[in-house]
């Protein structure tokens, strides 16, 4: 499967998030997140597993009780159900993902 970059949607999130799902099939699913300066991914949690790739950017992370600044390169991983979220410090994209997928970013 092939999946062009100019033929995903950008999704406007609000509060400065946009998001674009990449590729998905039942088990997994790719999306690119990207943040304004100062923009917020509130505290939330899911089933699903979930593996962060920092693109750019610099974000402060919080996952369970643990709190760190992260930048390009950095990968963070998000067991099922456990709080996570963050605030952007610079400008930047996220790769996120996520097995199983998200069924509920495609409603």
């Amino acid at each position: 499967m092939f999946i062009p970059h100019n033929e995903t949607k950008l999704q406007d999130l609000g509060g400065g998030v946009t998001r674009r799902i990449l590729a998905h099939n039942g088990k997994m699913m790719a999306v690119e997140v990207n943040f304004q300066e100062g923009a917020v991914g509130a505290m939330h949690n899911h089933p699903h597993e979930q593996l962060t790739y920092v693109l750019s950017g610099e974000f402060e992370f919080t996952i369970g009780d643990e709190t760190r600044r992260v930048t390009a390169g950095d990968t963070l991983y998000k067991e099922p159900h456990i709080m996570h979220g963050c605030v952007c410090i610079k400008a930047g994209t996220l790769l996120d993902t996520f097995t199983p997928m998200r069924e509920d970013f495609l409603k």
